[in-house]
């Protein structure tokens, strides 16, 4: 495909994996009434996608390095509109659990390859701008979700919402599966199934007992999940040194530049939705707002990181990653922490600005850094890290603020936040910084000039994403005694 195939199929794949958590979120409640179903089994239409989708993503990535980042997204793409109409026509809840756990394969999928395509179709001083357009797309499904859920869900019944990805879905998977133009030469890569089965369970078991977390208000019901957790954990690391093939390999593991990076994006997207979800809470209760007005207060959260990612290409250039995720992390701390103590209109909107437009920056640069700077034939595992982070990160940020909730008052959980969005700065201090040079050598895609040595970022590299394809706990357009998909 070329580039801009490339770029509209990776904005579509995101885009369609960031509505339907949104979408989900509004209609749980009639998809309830309707299928006559428990709020447990409800809350597994969320959870099962999630265990699905983390177990997989980096496996899925590997896959991608393998065998073609367009040929997975594709199938992941197919996969996710077939699926989506089988929900859409599900006669009973049963039926939605099992097709959402196996939606939550196809996103697996495609979630990664929409990373890798773009890695492999531009240079890697040119990712700057179309990882912003991706992110801000995602941004604007964001804020437009629960519009759009709405209108449906009250004229259409909920199934409409799963119907409505149905036709982009097969669109695109069908134009990757079909496009003739040759994809760049892959280097053999062997798969680690045993290594890729370890991470499977440590993953799916935390984000388990992540939401068993954020469903008791306590850690007992979720011991178990996390205790699997850690020791798939250990053993997959001990696997990982010994693999002659390891799924993820040592260029990967051993860069600074991208551990920071998926530090970071762990750290934001756990202070961002944490802040969320105690923010529901505190509009709707002590404030005494409707989910409406609840929402409006909320909306320059989605306004500025959408602004943010339109300018990160600018900044990025200008200032480095380094310097740029230092100071977003530090706004959206601000954000936070003003939110702690906010009560009218004017600070509440100020403080979910500030937040909006600090995670929209992180998310930029700090994905900028994990495309960037792996290997482009790593480029799938790179993704799928980058997409686990972003899975992770949210669960963690939920069970924390609900741990938090349940010790007792509501402004106390946002500072931690905010010092936890300030502890992201300091991991951001590792990321590469802007490398001037005094010759006129040639100009990267971007028109500023080549790094000087490996390993070293000329004027900041990378571009994110607010929530792709995370599905998380809480969302303030919902009431408080729901949950909600981000």
């Amino acid at each position: 495909m070329n580039r801009a195939l490339t770029l509209a199929s990776s904005v579509a794949g995101a885009v369609v994996v960031a509505l339907d958590g949104t979408l989900l979120t509004v209609a749980q409640p009639t998809l309830q009434r309707d299928l006559d179903a428990s709020f447990a089994q409800v809350q597994w239409t969320t959870t099962g996608y999630l265990v699905a989708v983390a177990a997989l993503l980096v496996f899925a990535g590997r896959l991608g390095d393998r065998y073609g980042h367009r040929r997975l997204f594709g199938v992941g793409m197919l996969g996710f509109g077939v699926v989506s109409a089988g929900i859409g026509l599900a006669p009973g809840i049963g039926w939605v659990i099992g097709l959402r756990i196996a939606q939550g394969v196809c996103g697996a999928l495609l979630q990664p390859a929409t990373l890798g395509m773009l890695r492999a179709a531009y240079p890697p001083d040119g990712l700057r701008t179309p990882l912003a357009v991706r992110t801000a797309a995602i941004g604007v499904a964001a804020a437009a979700g629960p519009v759009l859920g709405g209108a449906l869900v009250t004229e259409l019944g909920w199934r409409a919402v799963f119907f409505l990805h149905v036709v982009p879905a097969l669109v695109f998977g069908l134009l990757a599966l079909t496009a003739r133009t040759p994809e760049p030469p892959r280097a053999a890569v062997r798969l680690d199934l045993p290594g890729a089965l370890l991470l499977a369970l440590a993953l799916a078991a935390l984000v388990h007992g992540l939401a068993g977390v954020a469903d008791s208000g306590g850690t007992a019901s979720a011991a178990p999940a996390l205790a699997v957790a850690a020791v798939a954990g250990v053993a997959f690391v001990r696997r990982e040194r010994r693999a002659p093939h390891p799924l993820v390999p040592a260029d990967v593991v051993r860069s600074a530049a991208v551990g920071s990076a998926l530090g970071v994006l762990v750290t934001a997207s756990a202070a961002l939705h944490g802040t969320l979800f105690v923010c529901v809470y505190l509009l709707q209760g002590p404030l005494g707002l409707d989910p409406f007005q609840s929402a409006l207060r909320s909306l320059p959260l989605a306004v500025l990181m959408i602004a943010a990612a339109a300018v990160s290409p600018v900044l990025l250039r200008r200032t480095g990653a380094r310097r740029a995720t230092v100071t977003a992390t530090l706004v959206l701390a601000a954000g936070a922490l003003l939110l702690s103590t906010a009560s009218g209109t004017l600070a509440l909107c100020t403080g979910f600005a500030l937040v909006g437009a600090g995670f929209g920056t992180v998310m930029v640069a700090a994905t900028h850094v994990v495309v960037r700077h792996a290997p482009a034939e790593s480029a799938g595992v790179a993704g799928g890290l980058q997409q686990t982070a972003l899975n992770v990160g949210p669960a963690l940020g939920v069970a924390a603020a609900t741990l938090l909730m349940t010790a007792g008052g509501l402004r106390t959980p946002l500072t931690v936040f905010a010092a936890l969005a300030a502890a992201g700065a300091a991991i951001g201090g590792a990321l590469p910084g802007r490398t001037r040079t005094h010759t006129p050598a040639a100009g990267g895609a971007d028109g500023e000039p080549e790094s000087q040595g490996a390993g070293v970022e000329v004027g900041g590299r990378r571009g994110g994403v607010p929530v792709e394809g995370a599905e998380t706990r809480a969302g303030l357009h919902d009431a408080p005694t729901g949950r909600a998909e981000t």
